[in-house]
């Protein structure tokens, strides 16, 4: 408890609760800044020091008005590290590290782990196999990509969180009018092409350039079909140590070294293509995978991913050790969908093996687990069916308006 430092978290989303908590209970003041909207969610205020509240959600805040209230909150405060729990925050906080030479990821760095363009050409510079893309700056460079590379293709928000504003579109033509259609937005957006295969997640933990902590999770339903067709959430760790497992941890190992994430940590996304069986990097953020599944993870592994990411951040700052935690190797898995009920009634379901029931409003989520990796995906299975014919609904996209 010695030795205190500051700390100012910033979510324009109601997450990271485990990390505020573990945070002051190391010892730490800490301040969170997030959206008025989220003035009513259930903070943990009894570990947060002062909550200061922004206008506007996601990418409307003003960051020039956040610099000055940070910036005021300096003068009586020396504030050591500035966290980012969020994707939508991840532009926030560098914008202010390097404003306020706050040491800490910088604006250039956190273009790797938010803009999809920006992925896509350190992906490509760095040797990473990549899906082949092309942004949307110049006409002829788009039909110089629409004449060579084989469709479908997928438009793709730039900055948009997990699968939300994808249009896939299958000719030339198309492609166009959607162009068309983004007017002055187009730059906003990149096109690269669709490479069928099945989309794994890999979420770590890292410390001083190094992945201290990793585990490999496969998408049973993609993000991108649930986004664009509907369906049922479903992801679940696949086994330790099988061919799939070391490829896709030799390959993200790789893309936290070269995007330059020294410490926190990354949910990172690969494909394994169905044409040619190789890994392609698919996207990358510094932040901990949403929909619950770092309660998924934590069921799995023993690692709380937001309590861990407090602390590496914690020991950082206080130039003092940090040792992870003992870790288990069993297997666990999610299923979630919206529901068309604002509390769902899940009694039904009793098996021995669920381990956390999801409680937001109009969601309807379980997480089980099991030493037997086929006992969690014949659960998983089960629910999944189970959930269309009882309480799934399809929710509406939003529109992509502002990128920083």
């Amino acid at each position: 408890m010695n030795n205190p430092k500051t700390f100012v978290c910033i979510s324009n989303y109601f997450k990271g609760v485990d990390f505020l908590i573990n945070l002051k209970k190391l010892g730490n003041k800490v301040f969170l800044v997030t959206s008025e909207k989220l003035r009513d969610k259930s903070w943990p205020v009894e570990y947060i020091d002062e909550i200061f509240f922004m206008e506007g959600h996601d990418t409307d805040w003003n960051l020039e008005h956040l610099l000055l209230g940070v910036g005021n909150l300096m003068r009586n405060h020396k504030i050591d590290a500035i966290v980012a729990l969020d994707d939508f925050d991840v532009e926030k906080a560098t914008y202010l590290r390097e404003n306020l030479r706050i040491d800490g990821m910088g604006q250039t760095t956190g273009r790797y782990f938010r803009d999809k363009l920006a992925m896509r050409m350190r992906a490509k510079s760095c040797g990473i196999s990549n899906p082949s893309f092309c942004s949307l700056f110049n006409d002829f460079d788009i039909n110089i990509f629409a004449d060579t590379v084989a469709s479908p293709w997928v438009l793709k928000p730039r900055s948009e969180a997990s699968a939300l504003g994808i249009i896939k579109v299958y000719d030339k033509d198309s492609l166009w009018m959607h162009i068309n259609e983004l007017g002055n937005n187009r730059f906003k957006y990149l096109v690269e092409q669709f490479r069928p295969g099945d989309v794994y997640h890999c979420d770590s933990l890292i410390l001083d350039g190094k992945i201290i902590f990793s585990i490999t999770s496969k998408y049973l339903a993609t993000p991108m079909e649930i986004s664009q067709d509907g369906g049922i959430f479903r992801s679940a760790n696949i086994p330790y140590d099988s061919p799939d497992d070391r490829a896709i941890k030799k390959v993200n190992e790789q893309v936290i070294k070269d995007f330059g994430l020294k410490h926190g940590t990354a949910h990172s996304e690969y494909i394994k293509c169905k044409e040619d069986g190789k890994i392609y990097f698919l996207e990358t953020s510094s932040r901990v995978g949403g929909a619950h599944i770092a309660d998924m993870i934590a069921s799995a592994s023993n690692i709380n991913l937001w309590a861990e990411w407090a602390a590496i951040e914690n020991a950082l700052v206080k130039e003092i050790e940090y040792k992870l935690p003992e870790i288990k190797n069993e297997y666990a898995g999610i299923v979630l969908t919206l529901s068309k009920y604002q509390h769902p009634d899940l009694s039904s379901f009793s098996d021995d093996e669920i381990c956390f029931r999801v409680s937001l409003d109009y969601h309807a989520g379980l997480i089980v687990k099991s030493y037997k990796h086929e006992r969690v995906l014949e659960l998983l299975d089960d629910y999944a069916d189970r959930f269309v014919k009882n309480f799934a609904t399809i929710g509406t996209q939003n529109e992509v308006k502002k990128l920083h």
